[in-house]
């Protein structure tokens, strides 16, 4: 496969590109559906192709196919050229791509257990086995499931890039993932809903280290006591402290988002939005002293893992905030070039027939050193919002608001007993300036990042620990 990479790349340049990529991407996928305890679909897959890139006179061209013969990859590479030229006519801004730690080897992460080594039979009754238990725990508070639909997939994908400027890498990654989506009802109050993701750079072995008998069990009677228990949530100004879950979701959308040079540039804002930050945003002031978002691909076994993007640049952790400062912006090769900085890194595709954008990876608040009891002890009169029910947020990554699910009380340092659907409505910088401790038990969730047209679903942790927010008005 190499050979027709390097094949490609030559022959661009044979035809007075400038620059020229050549991408080589695999995806063999395996979907099971099991909705209330009956498997609905089961569903495998497998994508390839190779996608060209190049640059002639300042102007992109892209183009991809699944057809890999050595006629054929002639002919894609003639359709990207053709495509960069006749756009490079209307052009007013040149593009290039800015000098980076272009990398060369080889990453290929090896399962304990291979997920396909497993037969279906076997990875319905684990599925189903949880289910059980989850219906169990919600009768011994004496609640139902009448709707539970769980998603298990399981992915290999194989990538290689070659770049006229030196890139040359290969990666071959596993990834497993569960979408739990339950219902919980009792008669006479209500319905409540809960969804969540686990992801991993894994093979089948990350289904046993989630113990989802005792991990189901618990989200059910999660569900049933919020049902049975939570009051109406306080109004006023309170201290709040948001579990990794929430804090989690905060650091990807108003920090992770807003910083994608892509949507600093406009670029975005017609799909996926705007961002608050402008290009002379560096160094300005968003959060108070103990803010530190970072977004890392580098972290072994996360669901966002790579080790070099997809335009083959070397990847590494980016501090997006540092001590409450805006310290860096996401970029791949093109958007680094019009800020002057080198790429950090942060181009990723979700197919072979996708061009690369800017993307997150892992993104989290750093964690600081406090436990738990300590955030909780110094509140007089606050909550404690575990995780969500919604969200949302505007255009601009600004105005946000955030629904918590399961939620508690705090008086003079002790949980006194649940609230229901407190919710949380603050600006990108007011969430950040108030949070005045940060706990040390970082955790991560796993999600799809949507952005792009057309849409490209990426996988991405997010996660945090828990933090303490100070002043913050709930209600009217």
């Amino acid at each position: 496969m190499e050979e027709d990479l390097e094949f490609c790349v030559d022959y661009a340049l044979k035809l007075n590109a400038q620059y020229a990529e050549a991408r080589f991407q695999s995806d063999i996928s395996e979907s099971i559906i099991l909705k209330n305890g009956v498997p609905e679909a089961t569903i495998f897959t497998e994508e390839r192709g190779i996608s060209i890139r190049t640059i002639i006179n300042g102007s992109i061209g892209f183009a991809s196919t699944d057809r890999l013969t050595r006629k054929n990859l002639k002919r894609t590479v003639e359709r990207c050229v053709k495509l960069a030229e006749a756009s490079a006519r209307s052009l007013k801004e040149k593009t290039s791509m800015a000098k980076s730690r272009m990398g060369r080897g080889k990453v290929e992460i090896k399962p304990k257990i291979k997920s396909d080594s497993i037969d279906l039979e076997t990875k319905i009754d684990i599925l189903r086995e949880a289910d059980r238990h989850a219906i169990s725990a919600a009768e011994e508070e004496e609640a139902n499931l009448p709707a539970r639909i769980y998603t298990l997939d399981t992915q290999t994908t194989e990538k290689i890039i070659i770049t006229s400027d030196g890139a040359n890498v290969r990666s071959v990654i596993p990834r497993i993932a569960l979408s739990i989506f339950i219902t919980a009802n009792k008669p006479g109050r209500g319905t409540v809903q809960r969804h969540f993701d686990l992801g991993e750079t894994s093979g089948w072995e990350a289904i046993e280290g989630w113990s989802l008998p005792e991990l189901l069990s618990s989200e059910s009677k999660s569900l049933a006591r919020i049902l049975k228990e939570a009051a109406k949530t306080p109004k006023g100004v309170l201290d709040v402290i948001l579990g990794p879950e929430v804090i989690g979701l905060v650091a990807h959308e108003s920090s992770g988002h807003p910083a994608e040079a892509d949507r600093i540039l406009g670029r975005e804002a017609a799909q996926a939005g705007e961002t608050y930050l402008e290009k002379d945003s560096i160094g300005i002031r968003v959060g108070s002293k103990h803010v530190n978002v970072i977004d890392d691909p580098t972290i072994k076994g996360s669901f966002g893992f790579y080790l070099y993007d997809d335009e083959g640049v070397e990847a590494r952790k980016r501090y997006l905030i540092k001590e409450g400062i805006i310290t860096e912006f996401l970029h791949n090769r093109e958007t680094a070039s019009i800020f002057r900085v080198e790429s950090n890194g942060s181009s990723r595709a979700n197919a072979y027939n996708r061009e690369p954008i800017v993307r997150m990876a892992n993104t989290f608040l750093q964690p600081g050193d406090y436990t738990i009891e300590e955030l909780m002890e110094d509140i007089k009169d606050g909550l404690y919002i575990k995780n969500f029910m919604e969200w949302n947020i505007d255009d601009r990554r600004f105005n946000q608001r955030y629904v918590g699910l399961e939620a508690y009380r705090i008086i003079n340092g002790e949980i006194k007993g649940m609230v229901k659907n407190p919710t949380l409505e603050v600006t990108t910088v007011g969430l950040w300036s108030a949070v005045d401790a940060v706990g040390k038990d970082l955790k991560f969730q796993a999600a799809y990042c949507g952005k792009g047209d057309p849409l490209q679903g990426i996988p991405v942790w997010t996660g945090g620990p828990h933090t303490r927010l100070r002043k913050i008005r709930f209600g009217d």
